[in-house]
């Protein structure tokens, strides 16, 4: 059993004081204690619940920063980048991708993150040809995660078709592809792949988008899932909402409310391009909203609603996406900062009785869960002990207090305001640091001079 001390803690009841948490050797929280001996601790961290990163294609960190050109196409655009990212994964091993899952890991855990929602959708060889082991690459995800110490709910991606009249995959899709019978055998190897990891870790499966997927398939998955969360690409882009529309007859979210059983077990991933009745109709679904403002913002995918969707009910969490750049308190940023720009306001999330940061992170606390489909978000007893400790003698948070250490944090400050990360109980930043960085990095570097300039 492990005690931690902090002079402030963001428990469900709200600001506590000298605060004790203990760690059962499960991985769980044990008691939590307030207004302690402040005089035995010497402590002066906030511990705040860690969140959870709710969208991830780990292998797209290798090429960030490679995409910021201008191709001969004078509106790059979101359709391009693919065709330059379809280009670099066709370069990747099984070894490659191990590496750079668990330096991505690393760093979503130094940010601040506990646990990975790994969207995983590169599953076969170099012309499409499978691995002898159909869930090879799902293996190297949770060979990652066993390193990185870092929570998993791993989802295999179904992806079938280049597009709603189902035309066969391109060569950068290739890849990618299986169908519905092949995937369920994949699945299940996944699910496999999962056991030897820590008991946190979780499963769940992701149709890739309408786009890839038939929609008499949607019900299957739905089946194979078993309750467990299912995730979707959903009206991210201008083009596929017209294709969508073109093929089917209706807009993708207007779509999926009148033919899909819509609940709290799915997620709906960027939510870009919607209006507002589909933003409104998707909000009292219970599904979350998995935001990924940073990479919305590299690709050009548009602007959230995301005071309509909260003021309705809905719930929000926040991924990494791309992995471009990986910072939860700048995608926060982002994302109130979007809405700002948009109406032209100011403290666009807030409420009366809770500040901007407070209000987003209470609300990420509450989705990120859902969508991982696991037990945490709350600093209580028997829950996963997935906590972060704030720095609290960094010079941002000085005489800082309540609501205003979140605002400073992610409206002041930045991720180096980090100091310890415990996912399940791993402790597995300290002093700002991933405890075998050295180790990570460097595999990651060998790889990265391996692979060279593939864009």
């Amino acid at each position: 059993m492990n005690k931690i001390f902090a002079k402030q803690a963001l428990l469900p009841s709200g600001w506590e004081q000298n605060v004790s948490v203990t760690i059962e050797s499960d991985g769980r929280i044990g008691t939590v204690e307030t207004d302690i001996d402040a005089s035995t601790s010497h402590a002066n961290g906030i511990l705040l619940p860690a969140p959870v990163n709710a969208h991830s294609h780990a292998f797209q960190r290798a090429m960030a920063g490679l995409t910021e050109k201008r191709g001969p196409n004078p509106q790059d655009s979101f359709w391009t980048w693919r065709q330059l990212m379809f280009r670099f994964l066709d370069r990747l091993t099984p070894d490659d991708v191990e590496a750079i899952t668990t330096f991505v890991q690393m760093e979503m855990l130094e940010a601040g993150y506990a646990t990975n929602v790994e969207f995983h959708y590169l599953h076969h060889q170099q012309g499409g040809e499978p691995y002898q082991n159909l869930a090879e690459m799902a293996q190297r995800v949770a060979a990652a995660a066993s390193q990185s110490g870092i929570g998993l709910t791993l989802l295999p991606v179904h992806y079938q078709y280049g597009g709603c009249d189902r035309r066969e995959l391109t060569a950068g899709q290739i890849r990618f592809g299986n169908d519905i019978e092949r995937f369920a055998q994949l699945y299940d190897g996944a699910s496999k792949a999962i056991i030897d990891l820590s008991d946190d870790a979780g499963m769940g499966l992701a149709p890739h988008s309408l786009r890839a997927v038939a929609p008499e398939d949607l019900s299957k998955l739905a089946t194979l899932a078993d309750g467990r969360p299912i995730h979707l690409h959903l009206a991210e882009q201008i083009a596929e909402v017209e294709e969508v529309q073109a093929s089917w007859g209706k807009r993708p979210a207007e779509w999926v409310l009148d033919n899909v059983d819509v609940s709290g077990q799915w997620c709906m991933i960027h939510c870009t391009q919607m209006q507002p009745h589909e933003t409104v109709g998707l909000a009292k679904s219970g599904a979350v909203a998995g935001l990924c403002p940073i990479t919305e913002s590299s690709l050009g995918d548009g602007i959230f609603d995301g005071k309509r969707w909260l003021d309705h009910g809905g719930k929000i969490a926040i991924g990494s996406d791309s992995n471009i750049r990986i910072s939860l308190s700048e995608e926060l940023r982002t994302l109130e900062y979007s809405q700002r720009l948009r109406d032209h306001s100011r403290a666009a999330l807030a409420q009366e009785a809770r500040s901007t940061g407070r209000r987003i992170f209470d609300e990420i606390l509450v989705g990120g869960p859902q969508a991982a489909g696991r037990d945490c978000g709350r600093i209580e007893q028997g829950t996963w002990a997935d906590l972060m400790m704030l720095d609290g003698d960094d010079i941002n948070l000085h005489e800082r207090t309540g609501d205003t250490i979140l605002d400073c944090y992610v409206f002041a400050g930045d991720d180096r305001l980090v100091s310890d990360v415990w996912s399940a109980g791993r402790h597995v930043v300290q002093q700002s640091r991933h405890v075998i960085r050295d180790t990570i990095e460097q595999k990651y570097r060998d790889v990265m001079s391996a692979l060279g300039e593939a864009i």
